[in-house]
């Protein structure tokens, strides 16, 4: 193989490959994600803010890119570790290479790993921070930086990813036809951009609502100044112990306003009540988690992205755990029995993944008007 790459972890593991991304450096907190699809989804989602993403699934880029698929504006995950990738795309829907989208957009990728043996790694010995170089070959001096970075603990991320500004969303998904444009009677949720993939907000404009985005930073005040049917808490990047002012303004709209939190977004309404939260060994990322629905007693497999979770011990006690992870056990949603609140862990929207769980958001449109 010819090497012009190299990807080292942080406990001195190295694995030499070949560049198709950007001429840089990359470094992050090493992850891997077993989805089979949805490659663009996932690096355009800005949960992935600060990660070096490896897919499981070997071959990388047959379907090339769209403008339709995208979670955000431009790339949000630092580098892209793959096993085998596909130069030449085949889909009826692809307008570019993949490898041509990352340079565009400078974002490292490195192939001809082994993700399987790097999976594993990560597996036993916990996601770490690493480095992708395609201008260092001095493996012993990239080990030595991957050392000094920080951990994903601690990290608060999502100042790096929430919008500048205050918008409007009446996108809705590409498979439907344009809704009608709302009225002073539709329903308004102001969705706090913690990092909001942007199939949420279509998801929430499929089913007739209107969608107001807004900075992380805005206060409850400013919310509530939006009359909102209810507010929902995107997803986003980094450890939920260190939002305290998405936290703080959270306690202030808890029991005034219906909440629809998801993946970070659940965490923060979880801390909000007072709950902690905790690191993962390595994650859970992929459109293959099955969770368990206490209530129903059904079984729906989910797309997620995340490193951190809800301590169900200190939940208050009229909060009721409604789904877990059948993997490991952790929590996957809860709802308040005294307030219009409900919250989960993994992502209803999918992109990429199942529709199980897509009637999370007819529940929470119902709750609007409850």
């Amino acid at each position: 193989m010819n090497v012009d790459a190299w990807l080292v972890l942080a406990d001195g593991t190295i694995f030499p490959g070949r560049s198709f991304g950007a001429a840089a450096d990359a470094a992050g907190e090493v992850v891997f994600n077993t989805a089979l699809t949805g490659y663009q989804e996932i690096l355009t989602d800005p949960s992935y803010r600060g990660q070096l993403v490896t897919m499981t699934c070997p071959h990388i880029g047959n379907v090339g890119v769209n403008a339709d698929d995208v979670e955000a504006l431009v790339p949000q995950a630092g580098g892209f570790i793959v096993r085998d990738y596909c130069p030449f795309p085949s889909n009826w829907r692809s307008t570019q290479p993949l490898h041509q989208y990352l340079q565009r957009h400078g974002v490292v990728a490195i192939e001809g790993i082994d993700t399987r043996a790097l999976t594993r790694r990560l597996r036993t010995a916990g996601a770490m921070p690493g480095i992708i170089s395609t201008t260092i070959h001095d493996t012993a001096a990239l080990v030595a930086l991957a050392k000094r970075l920080p951990s994903m603990a601690g990290q608060e991320l999502v100042s790096a990813v929430t919008c500048a500004k205050p918008y409007r969303w009446n996108e809705p998904s590409w498979r439907m036809t344009a809704r009608p444009a709302p009225t002073a009677e539709t329903p308004r949720v102001v969705v706090f951009d913690c990092g909001a993939k942007r199939n949420i907000l279509r998801m929430l404009v499929d089913r007739g609502v209107a969608v107001d985005v807004v900075p992380a930073t805005t206060s409850a005040d400013d919310v509530l100044a939006r009359h909102p049917a209810g507010v929902l808490l995107s997803n986003g990047p980094g450890d939920p112990a260190a939002v305290d002012g998405v936290v703080a303004t959270l306690r202030a709209l808890i029991g005034r306003v219906p909440l629809f939190g998801i993946c970070l977004g659940h965490q923060l309404v979880a801390r909000a009540l007072g709950a902690t939260t905790f690191k993962l060994k390595f994650g859970h990322r992929g459109a293959n988690q099955p969770v368990h629905d206490l209530r129903s007693g059904r079984v729906l497999i989910t797309s997620q992205n995340h490193g951190f979770a809800v301590d169900p011990d200190t939940l208050p006690a009229d909060i009721e755990v409604t789904q877990l992870n059948l993997n490991d056990g952790t929590v996957e949603g809860f709802r308040s029995t005294r307030d219009p609140l409900f919250a989960v862990q993994y992502h209803p929207e999918a992109s990429p993944g199942p529709h199980d769980a897509a009637g999370l958001f007819e529940e929470f449109v119902q709750l609007l008007s409850a």
